[in-house]
């Protein structure tokens, strides 16, 4: 069917079905006429066209009243056999249809049961009736065979049917698994930089109002310092905090006052915050600085913000040392915290608090590894090493705030 006729034919069901039905009328009465050409007694031509008239009207409503329709035209069927005719194909045409509609859209054992009632109704009454006798072919075998056949078909296809439908809701079952997987995976890539954001700088800023309570009395010159250093501190907040919720707006909404996402080349902005809580952070670089893939930038960033985030909170001594180590296949970052001599080191919260678990996350989406701990010397150190040779079209990529 060409493309202008499915056209046609979905914009005009009634008509086509009009149609169709016009030509299973032509088709029956071609039947009905042949069998009367051939046959070797009178027949009675206008019942027969008339019965076929009716029985191929009343398919008409074989879609809403499959049952109903099939024993109406099983019982057309039955009555021109009983006026002599034979049953052939041509005219058992309405009756043929009915089957398969009723198999089509019926249940199962309905749709069998159906075609073995009609069946055995036609066979019995082919036997019965003195015209049929002279062909046991016409009379059992034709009409069994053709029923059963267009029962099949009709079955077939309402499985197939059954089958498509099943097989959309699943797909639509997995879309929505995988968009829901998905979510969850934002919300929780989301969560994560929020308390990356949020824990570093809140950190920062409780630090330097500590150090101000501290240096007020003593040393207000230096209180002074830290006060001016700490609109610095919450505008940065405020400035990353934003950047991450932005991630949560619409795409209808413009993103031009989104910032992009820090790399390792705000480690100095880093420092000097670190600085302005009392900590000193010394940083070393070793090896020949390549780019990184901005994923990578954006991870290794923020394990560093992470460990001195951690340093500020939980360590017992006021220095920490930042080695930055790149070789041809591989970052490795290492913070170093040493322990006081006259405090004892403390442990970072309880099964190693939530920016471990952040940070060896961090690593491992990317393909590193991560390990933090105490050290043997005293200290506590954190190791996390990410592979240069990642893809610039990994699919992280395109996670990056």
């Amino acid at each position: 069917m060409s493309t202008s006729w499915r056209h046609r034919a979905a914009t005009h069901p009634k008509a086509l079905d009009l149609a169709v039905l016009v030509l299973l009328f032509a088709v029956t009465v071609a039947g009905v006429l042949t069998t009367w050409a051939l046959a070797s007694g009178p027949l009675a031509l206008w019942p027969g066209i008339a019965l076929s008239a009716v029985a191929c009207a009343a398919l008409h409503w074989r879609r809403n009243h499959p049952l109903p329709v099939l024993a109406f035209t099983a019982s057309c069927a039955i009555t021109v056999g009983a006026l002599g005719y034979l049953l052939t194909l041509l005219l058992m045409g309405p009756l043929l249809v009915a089957q398969y509609a009723t198999s089509l859209r019926m249940p199962r054992r309905t749709g069998w049961n159906s075609a073995l009632i009609v069946t055995g109704c036609v066979v019995v009454s082919g036997l019965v009736f003195p015209s049929f006798l002279d062909s046991v072919v016409f009379a059992v075998v034709n009409p069994t065979a053709w029923i059963l056949l267009c029962a099949a078909l009709g079955g077939y296809r309402r499985v197939r049917r059954e089958y498509a439908v099943a097989r959309a809701e699943h797909a639509d079952r997995q879309r929505e698994e995988e968009a829901r997987h998905r979510v969850v995976q934002e919300r929780m890539r989301i969560a994560r930089e929020l308390h990356d954001v949020v824990a570093h700088h809140l950190t920062l800023a409780d630090a330097q109002a500590g150090a101000v309570k501290h240096l007020l009395r003593t040393r207000p010159d230096r209180a002074q310092e830290i006060i001016d250093r700490l609109p610095e501190t919450t505008a940065a907040a405020l400035r990353e905090l934003k950047s991450a919720v932005g991630l949560l707006r619409q795409d209808t909404d413009t993103a031009d006052d989104l910032a992009p996402a820090p790399g390792l080349d705000r480690v100095p902005d880093l420092v000097d915050s670190c600085a302005a809580t009392g900590l000193q952070v010394d940083v070393t670089v070793e090896g020949e600085r390549c780019p990184l893939t901005p994923v990578l930038d954006l991870t290794a960033y923020r394990v560093l913000q992470e460990a001195l985030t951690n340093v500020t909170k939980h360590g017992a001594g006021r220095t920490a040392e930042v080695r930055l180590a790149y070789t041809f296949r591989r970052l490795t970052l290492t913070v170093t915290n040493d322990t006081a001599p006259d405090r004892a080191p403390v442990p970072p919260g309880p099964e190693g608090g939530f920016g471990l678990i952040s940070m060896r996350e961090r690593a491992t989406s990317v393909g590193g590894t991560f390990h933090a701990g105490h050290r043997t010397r005293g200290g506590f150190q954190v190791v996390c090493t990410l592979p240069l040779d990642m893809p610039l079209d990994s699919p992280d990529e395109s996670t990056a705030p």
